[in-house]
């Protein structure tokens, strides 16, 4: 049995420019970060060889998302572009945030693809839009609406 969820993990091909994308927009704040490498890190990722720097961010709420570039020991098989939503296994992480519209103005204004502009859920609760961060990754963002 799961005592909790401890963070989400995404893969990044240039941690600096990942960093500048989910610190300076989206807001996390950076707790750790570290270079590993030698047997250890090996058996755990299962890649002979594997160095590997990451970076753990935090949400206000504590929640983490950690941020892993691989500098040995992966080459990364998938083409440019952004990922699909369809696709198995992981394929978006969530955040809430204060102002979407904002988010999306400062998003479409450095460059990032986004899906939509915040779109109203038919409930009335939230605002909703996926974006896609640096390497494609689906990013959804939800403002939580006054009722």
């Amino acid at each position: 049995m799961a005592l909790s969820m401890r963070h989400a993990g995404l893969v990044v091909r240039d941690l600096e420019r990942s960093l500048a994308f989910y610190r300076d927009i989206i807001g996390l704040k950076v707790r750790a970060r570290m270079t590993e490498s030698g047997e250890y890190i090996e058996r755990v990722v299962g890649i002979p060889g594997a160095v590997l720097e990451w970076a753990k961010l935090e949400c206000p709420e504590g929640s983490l998302v950690e941020l892993i570039e691989y500098k040995k020991g992966m080459v990364c098989a998938e083409g440019p572009g952004n990922a699909g939503a369809y696709r198995r296994g992981f394929s978006h992480v969530a955040f809430t945030v204060l102002d979407i519209e904002d988010m999306y103005r400062t998003l479409e204004a450095r460059g990032f693809h986004c899906n939509n502009p915040p779109e109203p859920s038919p409930d009335g609760l939230v605002k909703v839009m996926y974006c896609h961060d640096p390497d494609g990754i689906i990013v959804e963002l939800v403002e939580e609406l006054k009722k």
